[in-house]
């Protein structure tokens, strides 16, 4: 994925960003940017943080991610990796069928899997084991094993949309998250993996075990689900 560079003079990137423990949101643009080798000045403003008032000042809908670009702001997820696609090569796939289709999961992905977001909320740090798996959970999670494996069926892998990492790709590594997190099964399991072994993604989960931080209320969402196994984070503060 080749980096068009910023000329001489252009401010870089800001991407603001919540804890990697939890925010499966900012992890999409995250990886995406360090992936694609696109410059950006990182701000994590942690859940719940009394700057929290500032950044609603920066961003309209008061959430995370957002990208600075100059004068420009862009919020929401789907919306910073069409902007960065205006301006880089390689963030969807070139070829148009494969495109189409990468859109296209990603779209479902932002929208969609409400089940699996409420059942196995993000949290890199810890192993877990769900309490129970209800109809619902298991629909989401057979249309993700669906999606996966017709893009890589399709497309030839070793990626979703073909042989590049895209943005498709980022918009699925918080599943890969999860599907360790809670040792969720699926036949391509493969791929998750190969999400978990991107350098980008070592570096996000890396950075998430040494976080200090516990956000009380995500904590006890996930407790509500799931029994835990094991918490490999660094002791809270």
């Amino acid at each position: 994925m080749g980096r068009l560079r910023r000329r001489e003079g252009e401010s870089m990137y800001e991407l603001y960003i919540a804890n990697k423990n939890y925010s499966s949101w900012s992890l999409r643009p995250w990886v995406l940017m360090q992936e694609a080798d696109i410059e950006f000045r990182e701000h994590l403003i942690p859940f719940g943080d009394r700057e929290w008032e500032s950044f609603r000042k920066l961003s309209p809908n008061g959430k995370v991610p957002c990208l600075v670009d100059g004068k420009t702001v862009v919020w929401e997820s789907l919306a910073i990796v069409e902007y960065l696609a205006e301006r880089h090569r390689g963030v969807w796939p070139q070829e148009a069928e494969a495109r189409a289709f990468a859109r296209s999961a990603a779209a479902e992905m932002h929208s969609g899997f409400t089940e699996l977001r409420n059942r196995c909320s993000m949290s890199c740090g810890v192993r877990m084991r769900l309490k129970e798996t209800p109809p619902g959970l298991m629909r989401d999670l057979a249309r993700l094993e669906a999606l996966w494996t017709d893009g890589l069926e399709r497309f030839g892998g070793p990626f979703l949309a073909g042989k590049s990492f895209s943005a498709a790709d980022a918009f699925f590594a918080p599943v890969a998250l999860r599907a360790q997190t809670y040792g969720l099964e699926f036949a391509q399991a493969a791929y998750a993996q190969r999400l978990l072994e991107l350098p980008a993604m070592g570096r996000w989960y890396a950075a998430a075990l040494v976080e200090t931080f516990r956000d009380v209320p995500h904590e006890a969402e996930i407790a509500e689900q799931a029994s835990l196994i094991e918490d490999l984070r660094a002791p809270a503060r």
